[in-house]
């Protein structure tokens, strides 16, 4: 995938956060990566615990994020601030489904980033990989955040899963969102 940029008119405030880009993440990113892999609120609804040293954060990034089939650094200006991917449901022989997943550093939040970046994906996953008919959000229910993040990107709530997800040793309810291919907003998105 190229690396996408979108550009806004609105005008920046303190500093400017329109300037969003997506591109593969790479060893040279370990710096950038380890602020927020560090960060106990940024690893709270996540997978992982928070990375504890840069030979740690370089065995990830060269283990699970180069080979992934699917996962983009979220840049501001030349600077990766978070991560988004999609992958297909794992063992499922044709699905046309795929799951999208995001994180982004804790002084970024709030600031429709993470939002952007989503549009951003779903515009152009459709198109390269033409068999997902559904992309689909799964969110922790205490990450209320995260669930804005998918509404403001278009995707539709359809329920609680209830004890779905084993994180940190306790199984978790989680709240599922999908976007469509057919959806209208899906070729409409203007990334603000």
């Amino acid at each position: 995938m190229e690396e996408i940029t979108i550009q806004s008119d609105n005008k920046p405030s303190d500093e400017d956060f329109s300037n969003i880009s997506l591109r593969l993440l790479d060893l040279s990113d370990v710096d950038d990566f380890m602020e927020w892999a560090t960060d106990p609120q940024v690893a709270q609804f996540c997978s992982w615990d928070t990375f504890t040293s840069k030979e740690q954060a370089m065995a990830y990034i060269a283990d699970f994020i180069v080979p992934h089939p699917w996962l983009r650094a979220i840049c501001l200006g030349d600077r990766a601030i978070g991560t988004i991917s999609v992958l297909q449901n794992p063992g499922v022989e044709n699905s046309c489904r795929g799951e999208i997943g995001y994180v982004l550093g804790s002084k970024y939040w709030g600031k429709g980033i993470a939002t952007r970046a989503v549009k951003m994906v779903a515009t152009d996953i459709f198109v390269e990989w033409p068999h997902l008919e559904r992309l689909e959000g799964l969110v922790d229910v205490d990450n209320k955040g995260s669930q804005r993040v998918l509404e403001k990107a278009g995707f539709v709530r359809e329920g609680v899963l209830r004890k779905y997800f084993l994180q940190k040793g306790r199984a978790r309810d989680m709240v599922i969102f999908s976007l469509l291919s057919t959806e209208s907003q899906v070729n409409s998105f203007n990334y603000s």
